[in-house]
């Protein structure tokens, strides 16, 4: 068995004396398990640096077998993102949530497309922030839990929702929250794609996605807590407010 393409590398960790096990996420193959020859040692070091952009071929003699990477660097990220304490957060938030929530195996052409692009932006810190809130809606998404901004779900009106539901993931308007507006979450313009998208609106907005990644995906899902790199990225987030 074999085949080729490009991804994204998630994750690495030693195999033995010199060799590395990988996570590559690839857009014909989903997130890909192998292993690395040599992967430990100095040569292969720099490259394999989660978030570098990787020309794969992967080899098994059968299918359901882990199988043997070969790797060629097509471009590294880790300068973009040293450069910035946000954006190295933000590229392990990145790289930690899609190990920890994607199937192996499962190609998801649409997630692969929208997370190099995310990647590609670490050189522009200004916009980075928006460009990831819009990437965990995304996320959310493709992984069952769609959120339903564009209509309050107890009035059916457009307009003046600054709610979401915690359990359905739908918006509510200030006037269909009535008593319970101190059990709902923040739904800023942000998280809809309107406005200018200020710095505290991501933020509010940060927090409501993570609810569901949290106390949806992660618990139904995966059964255990989310990536601490994501509560990292907040917290690094929340100190430029």
């Amino acid at each position: 068995m074999e085949w080729r393409g490009t991804g994204i590398l998630l994750a690495v960790r030693r195999h033995g004396e010199s060799s590395a096990i990988i996570e590559v996420f690839t857009e014909a193959q989903g997130r890909h398990v192998g292993i690395v020859r040599g992967g430990a040692g100095r040569k292969m070091g720099p490259v394999l640096q989660p978030g570098a952009q990787l020309d794969v071929v992967w080899r098994a003699r059968l299918e359901e077998h882990i199988g043997a990477f070969t790797v060629e660097p097509d471009r590294s990220r880790t300068a973009a993102a040293m450069s910035d304490r946000l954006m190295l957060a933000g590229l392990n938030s990145v790289t930690n949530l899609l190990s920890f929530c994607l199937p192996e195996r499962v190609p998801d052409e649409e997630l692969y497309r929208r997370s190099e692009e995310l990647l590609d932006l670490l050189d522009f810190p200004d916009v980075w922030p928006l460009a990831y809130l819009r990437w965990e809606v995304l996320l959310l998404k493709q992984l069952g839990y769609a959120l339903q901004l564009e209509t309050c779900a107890v009035t059916g009106t457009t307009q003046d929702l600054i709610y979401v539901s915690p359990k359905t993931g739908r918006a509510v308007s200030r006037l269909g929250a009535g008593d319970w507006a101190d059990r709902l979450l923040p739904l800023p313009p942000a998280l809809r794609g309107l406005g200018d998208a200020p710095d505290h609106e991501i933020f509010d907005g940060l927090k409501t996605t993570g609810h569901f990644l949290s106390a949806h995906m992660a618990a139904h899902l995966a059964g255990r807590p989310l990536p601490e790199a994501r509560a990292r990225f907040l917290d690094t987030f929340s100190r430029r407010l």
